[in-house]
């Protein structure tokens, strides 16, 4: 193809923009500007193009400071790949909307008409409309689903739809999702973002807006429950955090209200759904899933699967449980459908099919299989079911003469399992690549939704575009990315939101959210590895001060002590126990900084945190988030020579961003969430400074004074001692401050009492002995503590080793770990019961 520059325009922000000639362009009409383009691009043009520039440098931060990922698995980038988002919109025309908007509602109806056939009388089956190999042949078409009632014979609550264009502009189906579709929480994180970054383009563009489409779905999943329910439960399921689109699992609860779970946190009992909570068993009305079909039930569909809740489909066969989208309804989503769709939209609706499928020939009919085998040269070859193994197309085209050879073969023996499609060219669309402006394929995903007792088409979607100009395939798993949809309106759009307009009635509610045990668990191992990082970074910099500020030609007391403090905490390897060099010494400490993979480290601490942090992210507010991104950024990988004194500056910046995260933490409602991820905190430090300390102190006594300075850094006393004292640290006051000051926010006795407060509130068996085990361990460690006599254990015995501190020390930090176990069995895997 030929390129032909915009000729005739006049808009400088096109300035170097060419289209290919033969593909329908969405902005440029040959060298014109389309009329529904041109109030984006003059308000684009009056921003400049310096400005707009520093707009999408902003909006690429946002989407970086939101969290927004796309995982992907054996990606180079790693799992959490940033979502991409491109600054210039897709630009739809009112007059389009209207005729396409009617085109995909009633393609949803007709897809809810076919599953309902399918799943009951099978009608279409005995006509011979659906040939019966593309059901009972499918493994997406579920056996045990047959016969299930669905309420208001609604299968499909969510329905995405991927479009493109032929050259001749006519919009044509690629593929529709009906099982557990997704990137509609995608489509409005990139609303949100862009209407931010562009507040008055979005004005000047009269774009309709999407919370309406939410709005009228939330109520009719909502009104999905069973009757007889005033405040029905409905739960988002997911697979969970390691689901190529957890964001938007975590993003789409948050926003409709729902509470996110995973298929452990459901269980079920006499055909009932019931969430896990720490108050125990809550009824659930409606199950929202992000799941595939035969993931939800191991024991009547994948008995392998271990995402699932078991019993799941027979509770929704007694009608205790509506899912949205109908178990089973991933039957639809073979492309082979779409050859009969035509015939099933005028023997089910009446009407003809207003959407044209991109021309598919199923090659179980012989005059396919032969129209195919002819024209192979032209055509994309896929396989009949997807779930049934691989997905990826075959261009018949890009076939050596051999494979070619050898996929007629196939086809010739298994000819159902192949369907064929025409290779066409996508439109293509602008996107902001380096400063201007470049033309990349597109596909839109539009979604239609559940609004009442029929459907409503989402008013945009969302737009991939290609990674690369010459690419063939429109992946996000290939490099490409995404854009905003904008759907213009003929007038300025009043604002929509999905809460409650002022004035309504509001009933008045202080009881916690529903808290699952695996939420909570997560929540308090949150807690401990953000204090156990924060504990990390403190005792690294204590090291790294004094080595910058030391003469490298021989140890000092506090760097033996210190490097002893990090191989005893397994940060350091053992051999550096030693006597050795400080240069070796300060490349191990860099190792333990920036090495990529390592078992040990700060790196792997900060993928911890984040990892669980990930796992809970319907749970943290967005600022939190952001907090722990930039905590992230800020410890990239450094390249070239390191001095000492820019990893002081690194380690102090890593300070703040754990000091913004542990301040967001105490800005969490005080439910049982916090209070988990609380009492982490405090077992974590408590743990931390036992430990500490017996390194330190018990270890080698001789060196008990040099460490002293080092030690009140480290549990952040400094200041208070020197207020207090202002003399060198002494053993026994350094002792007495970070063990039995009730008052010092560091301290091992502070620790001890928040616990007992905090395990107090938790949620208690009525039935149960009092206290409790683990309210037990820690009045026990508290008494040792507020009894010992500090004087006393500061003298050395005969041995010369202080042998009553570190039989406290030992004793303490011994109840601190069972009193953890006890919380774990209890709370959150349930293996312990209480009941007298």
């Amino acid at each position: 193809m030929t390129n032909k520059p915009a000729a005739g325009v006049s808009w400088r922000v096109l300035d170097g923009y060419h289209h290919d000639i033969g593909v329908y362009d969405e902005m440029l009409d040959g060298g014109d500007l389309r009329p529904h383009c041109e109030p984006l691009v003059r308000s684009l043009e009056a921003l400049g193009r310096r400005e707009l520039a520093s707009r999408w440098e902003r909006a690429r931060r946002a989407v970086r400071d939101n969290g927004v990922t796309y995982n992907v698995h054996g990606d180079p980038q790693g799992m959490n790949r940033p979502w991409e988002l491109d600054m210039m919109p897709l630009v739809i025309a009112p007059s389009e909307w209207c005729q396409l908007e009617a085109a995909l509602v009633q393609r949803t109806r007709l897809f809810n008409q076919i599953l309902a056939d399918l799943y009951g009388p099978q009608r279409l089956l005995r006509s011979g409309l659906v040939p019966p190999e593309l059901v009972f042949a499918n493994p997406a078409f579920l056996r045990p689903c047959h016969g299930i009632p669905i309420p208001k014979q609604m299968y499909l609550h969510l329905h995405a739809i991927d479009l493109a264009r032929s050259p001749a502009g006519q919009w044509r189906v690629l593929a529709d999702h009906t099982q557990a579709p997704s990137g509609a929480g995608y489509a409005l994180e990139n609303r949100i973002v862009l209407s931010r970054s562009l507040p008055e383009v979005f004005r000047d563009c009269h774009v309709q807006r999407l919370a309406s489409f939410f709005h009228a779905l939330r109520d009719t999943v909502t009104a999905m429950a069973p009757p007889q329910r005033d405040d029905p439960r409905i739960v988002l399921l997911t697979p969970g955090p390691f689901s190529d689109t957890y964001f938007e699992h975590a993003y789409l609860a948050r926003y409709l209200g729902f509470t996110l779970v995973e298929g452990g946190d459901l269980t079920v009992r006499d055909r009932q759904v019931f969430i896990k909570t720490l108050e125990g068993l809550e009824p659930v009305d409606v199950v929202f899933r992000r799941l595939d079909d035969s993931l939800c039930d191991p024991l009547e569909l994948r008995s392998s699967s271990l995402l699932g809740t078991a019993g799941l489909v027979e509770a929704a066969r007694a009608g205790h449980v509506t899912i949205g989208n109908a178990l089973g309804s991933g039957a639809l989503e073979t492309v082979a459908i779409m050859a009969f769709l035509p015939d099933l939209c005028r023997e089910l609706l009446g009407e003809p099919l207003a959407l044209p499928s991109v021309t598919t020939w199923w090659c179980g009919q012989p005059k396919a299989l032969q129209y195919v085998l002819e024209h192979l040269d032209h055509l994309v070859i896929k396989r009949t079911f997807p779930s049934s193994g691989n997905r990826q197309p075959i261009f018949g085209g890009g076939l050596a003469s051999t494979e070619k050879a050898a996929l007629a073969a196939e086809m010739r023996t298994r000819p159902a399992e192949f369907v064929a499609h025409d290779h066409g060219t996508p439109s293509t669309v602008p996107v902001w690549i380096g400063g201007r402006l470049e033309p990349r394929s597109l596909v839109l995903r539009a979604y239609v939704g559940a609004a009442g007792d029929s459907y409503a088409a989402m008013p945009g979607g969302l737009t991939r575009v290609s990674g690369a100009r010459d690419a063939s395939v429109v992946s996000l798993r290939r490099g490409g990315g995404s854009k905003d949809t904008w759907v213009i309106a003929e007038r300025p759009v009043g604002g929509a939101s999905l809460l409650s307009p002022a004035g309504s009635p509001t009933r008045h509610e202080r009881r916690a959210a529903d808290l699952p045990s695996r939420v909570a668990d997560n929540l308090f191992w949150l807690g401990r590895h953000a204090e156990r990082t924060e504990h990390s970074v403190r005792l690294v910099r204590s090291i790294v001060t004094r080595l910058a500020e030391e003469d490298t030609t021989a140890d000092t007391s506090e760097l033996v002590a210190l490097r002893k403090v990090l191989v005893g905490m397994d940060l350091l390897p053992a051999r550096l126990a030693a006597a050795m060099p400080l240069r070796d010494l300060e490349g191990d400490l860099l190792a333990l900084l920036f090495r990529q993979g390592a078992q040990r480290g700060l790196r792997r601490m900060l993928n911890d945190v984040r990892r669980i942090a990930a796992a809970v992210r319907d749970r943290l507010s967005e600022d939190t988030w952001r907090v722990l991104n930039q905590l992230h950024q800020d410890f990239r990988l450094r390249h070239g020579r390191i001095q000492l004194d820019d990893v002081l500056v690194h380690l102090n910046r890593m300070m703040t961003d754990l000091a913004a995260f542990g301040g967001m933490m105490e800005n969490t409602t005080r439910g049982h969430g916090w209070r988990f991820l609380d009492i982490g905190r405090r077992l974590e430090r408590s743990i931390n400074l036992t430990s500490l300390l017996s390194i330190t102190l018990t270890s080698d006594p001789g060196e008990a004074t040099a460490v002293l300075e080092p030690l009140l850094e480290i549990a952040d006393s400094s200041m208070t001692y020197r207020r207090r004292y202002f003399a060198t640290p002494q053993l026994s006051p350094v002792l007495d401050l970070l063990l039995a000051d009730h008052v010092n926010a560091r301290g091992l006795l502070f620790q001890l009492d928040v616990l007992t407060e905090q395990l107090h509130e938790l949620p208690h068996d009525p039935r149960a002995p009092s206290p409790t085990t683990e309210e037990r361990l820690i009045a026990e460690a508290r008494q040792m503590v507020s009894d010992a006599d500090i004087q006393g254990m500061c003298e050395r015995g005969p041995d010369e080793q202080f042998s009553g501190l570190a039989t406290l020390l030992a004793s303490v930090e011994e109840d601190l770990r069972a009193c953890s176990d006890a919380i774990t069995y209890y709370y959150f895997s349930h293996v312990e019961l209480r009941v007298s």
